[in-house]
């Protein structure tokens, strides 16, 4: 025996399980599960309903990104790295080291300065030198032979590490290599030195080390005119 079950507002049919049709016939005060073939009529316009609605709240998600990102451009204008300053005893002794060990160049500065210095730059970065007064040591770090990663620092990316070695060891600079992150299948080639004045650097491979945002992607502005890291979408951009 065919039993048919109609609902209120049908404007189409379509035959479908009876456990779907339970679940979409809310209306529908009688259902006889007894029935080996079952037609339901189903209004289509009930089934499309849910897709306008979805789209509505992707817009909405779409603008409150968009309104987030422009409200974070407001407070902070681009900017990018310029210098590092380093005090330093003698000028011309750290920019030898700056220049034969670090490839930087030097360059001229404003002669408005009244005080002993030098500039370099290169990879996109400057290195401000400024002479310490006789009585300014104690703002230069402590001198010793001891290397810390943990101590602040400078880093650097290299491609070429073992090249940066050689160029260590032709100088009989002391350094400390490491490599970390093997066991997270992303490993990191990492060596600290430190500059005449004790300061401390790293040159390190993390070209590869993926960049994860904890918030949006947007907010995040990547130089065209020079290396920037792979980037995975954090989960305010899945």
């Amino acid at each position: 025996m065919l039993t048919r079950v109609y609902h209120p507002n049908a404007t189409c049919h379509t035959q479908i399980s009876s456990t779907a049709i339970a679940k979409s016939l809310t209306n529908t005060s009688k259902i006889n599960y007894s029935h080996s073939s079952v037609i339901y009529y189903v209004p289509k316009k009930e089934k499309m309903q849910r897709q306008p609605e979805r789209k509505k709240e992707q817009e909405e998600e779409i603008r409150d990104h968009e309104k987030d990102n422009k409200n974070h451009e407001d407070e902070i204008p681009l900017m990018a790295l310029n210098h590092v300053s380093r005090l330093c005893k003698n000028v011309e002794k750290s920019v030898e080291f700056y220049t034969k060990v670090l490839g930087f160049v030097l360059i001229e500065r404003p002669q408005a300065f009244d005080f002993d210095g030098a500039w370099l730059f290169n990879y996109g970065v400057g290195i401000h030198l400024v002479h310490a007064k006789d009585d300014e040591d104690y703002k230069l770090p402590n001198h010793t032979d001891n290397l810390d990663p943990m101590d602040n620092h400078i880093s650097f990316q290299s491609e070429d590490m073992e090249g940066m070695v050689q160029r260590l060891e032709e100088f009989k600079i002391k350094y400390l290599k490491r490599t970390v992150g093997e066991e997270e299948g992303a490993a990191i080639d990492q060596l600290f030195f430190k500059d005449p004045d004790g300061f401390m650097i790293e040159i390190c491979n993390c070209e590869h080390v993926k960049l994860v945002p904890q918030r949006s992607i947007g907010r995040i502005k990547f130089p065209s005119d020079r290396h920037n890291p792979p980037v995975e979408l954090g989960n305010d951009d899945k």
